[in-house]
Formats: C-alpha cells, sequence, structure tokens
C-alpha cells in the first residue's frame, strides 16, 4: 500500500514556544500509526532542529523543510542549502508551494534544480503543483498541471521519482475556505497518476503518493481521503490547532 501522509505547512506561523506546545499536544494524543502511514510537519527553519528533536523517539513522525535553494553553498546571504538541511538530519522538504511560485517567482525550471539538489543530499521533495481559479474556470487544469510535472519532473531517472512525493494543491481552495469536492480532488489525482505513469510506468506511478492540500480541515478529510488516488493532505491552517490535525491523522488510510 502507498505511504499514506498527513503533512503540516505551518507556514510562517508561532513563536518558538508556541511551536513546541503545539507539537507537545499533537504528541501527546499518542496516536498510533501503522507501518504505511506518516506524519510529517513543515516547519519555519528555526524550528527544524527542536521539532527534530522532540519526534526523535516517536515512529513514523518526520520533520520538513518549508524551502530550499538550488546551489550547494556559497555568497546567498538568507538561503539555506539542502546540503544544510542534511547536516541537521531533516529528511523531507517542500518544494514549489504555491506561495513561493506566486510571491518569489518560482519557475518550474528553478524547481527542477530544487529536485536535483534535494534528492542528491538524500531528501525526499514533497512537489506541490496545481491550478489558480482562472484556470480551473476556464477548464484547463489538466493540461496546466502536467506542465508543472513534465519541466520539473520528467528528467528525473525511475529511481529517483521514487523518492518524490506529490501534494496537488488548487490554489483557489488554499485559504479560502473553499474545498475541492471528493470528486474533484480525486479526479485531478487520478489525471496526475496517468500523467506519471506514461513517463515511469503504471507500477511506479501506483507506488507515488499523492497529497490533497486545498483547506483539509477536521470534518473533511475522512471523506477526502476516502478516494482511492488521495493519499493524504498536505495541512496549512488545520495543521496549527491541535485537535483538528489529531483528527485529520486520525482519518488517514
Amino acid at each position: 500500500m502507498r505511504k499514506q501522509i498527513a503533512a503540516a505547512n505551518w507556514k510562517m506561523n508561532l513563536t518558538y514556544r508556541q511551536g513546541e506546545q503545539l507539537l507537545d499536544d499533537i504528541l501527546n494524543a499518542k496516536i498510533s500509526l501503522k507501518d504505511q502511514q506518516l506524519v510529517v510537519f513543515a516547519v519555519p527553519f528555526p524550528y527544524l532542529i527542536m521539532v527534530n528533536s522532540e519526534i526523535a523517539d516517536a515512529k513514523n513522525y518526520f520533520v520538513a523543510a518549508q524551502n530550499c535553494y538550488t546551489k550547494k553553498s556559497g555568497a546567498y546571504t538568507g538561503e539555506v542549502s539542502a546540503e544544510m538541511l542534511q547536516s541537521i538530519g531533516i529528511k523531507f522538504c517542500v518544494l514549489g508551494h504555491s506561495e513561493r511560485r506566486e510571491y518569489f517567482a518560482e519557475s518550474n525550471q528553478m524547481l527542477a534544480e530544487k529536485i536535483n539538489i534535494c534528492l542528491a543530499y538524500d531528501i525526499a521533495p514533497i512537489f506541490c503543483c496545481g491550478e489558480p481559479l482562472s484556470i480551473r474556470e476556464s477548464g484547463t487544469q489538466n493540461s496546466y498541471v502536467e506542465k508543472q510535472l513534465k519541466e520539473s519532473l520528467f528528467h528525473l531517472s525511475t529511481e529517483q521519482i521514487r523518492k518524490i512525493i506529490i501534494a496537488y494543491e488548487p490554489i483557489w481552495a488554499i485559504g479560502t475556505g473553499k474545498t475541492a469536492t471528493t470528486e474533484q480532488a480525486q479526479e485531478m489525482h487520478s489525471y496526475l497518476r496517468s500523467v506519471l505513469a506514461k513517463q515511469f510506468g503504471d507500477d511506479v506511478a501506483d507506488e507515488l503518493s499523492i497529497l490533497y492540500g486545498g483547506s483539509v480541515k477536521a470534518n473533511n478529510a475522512k471523506e477526502l481521503f476516502s478516494s482511492p488516488d488521495v493519499d493524504g493532505g498536505l495541512v496549512g491552517g488545520a495543521s496549527l490547532i491541535a485537535g483538528d490535525f489529531i483528527e485529520i491523522t486520525r482519518a488517514l488510510k
């Protein structure tokens, strides 16, 4: 069975103490994860070491960076490299979130470079893709998201793509309170898997976890995750509320 993943994206939220408290509240729920279930906390850079330490003894709990730079090292003030992340034991990195694409002009080509450098340092990318409202309304969402996959991932080998986690995020449903219907989510996830299958083969595509990332909440997670091609969620606002994220985690297949 594919890995089923509850990924918490804290974005630029919480003080250090608030982050500690949130983490403690979630861990104190003592959720018993099955072998195929993972919880990943994507937290701001200053909290990576703290979270990694807190979850050290918790089975199937991991920490992720929210971004990294394209270069190994150098005169890039303010940036963080994959080599740095590896040096503190980070195993996952979110790449291509719609906010990075929109606010920081990250292109598909730049993301391909980030994918490469993460893989070079044995960090599994959580690669985000998804369409804005205008594209959804025009009915061209499939070709739009397919282009994101092709330009950022199709240079990879079969061995490399197996290390990627995909997160589909309909941009029109992030932080708006809107959520794609279960049918819309399943339709797009199935399409993404078919695109990956054409490039890498059915067996490989069937192994890849595809998360849904658009206003996942405690009251809709179970229905969303019940879809055959939805393998969990990349959770924003609800991941900042311990009780909500606990329920979302318990909704994993």
